[in-house]
């Protein structure tokens, strides 16, 4: 079992920055890729970024490909999403989720997802 906490989550203004981690615990890292999620009231959960543990590979929905950016601290057992110039359409529960394929991320599976972290954009 692989245990995934988020952290980082708040309400912030259009523009501005947030940094979301997600610490995994268990068999930490047994997994090959985690990646992070977004569910928006009355929308379905949508695959925001993906990174391989071993490469640093890392993939982004479009909508956020140049202000959104995954990396891990292997060390740390933690993987980061810093999230710059957020706009309102970025407010969603956002989860931390790991998988043995960044493949399976991308198409919206996981093996292991975590509680959640909340992100408010306002206007």
């Amino acid at each position: 079992q692989v245990q995934l906490v988020e952290s980082g989550g708040g309400l912030v203004q259009a523009g501005d920055s947030l940094r979301l981690s997600c610490a995994a615990s268990g068999r930490a890292f047994g997994t090959s890729a985690m990646g992070w999620f977004r569910q928006a009231p009355g929308k379905e959960r949508e695959f925001v970024a993906g990174i391989s543990v071993s490469d640093g590979y890392s993939d982004y929905t479009d909508s956020v490909k140049g202000r959104f950016t995954i990396s891990r601290d292997n060390d740390k057992n933690t993987v980061y999403l810093q999230m710059n110039t957020l706009k309102p359409e970025d407010t969603a529960v956002y989860y931390c989720a790991a998988d043995h394929s960044i493949g399976r991320l991308y198409i919206g599976e996981y093996t292991y997802r975590g509680q959640g972290t909340q992100v408010t954009v306002s206007s």
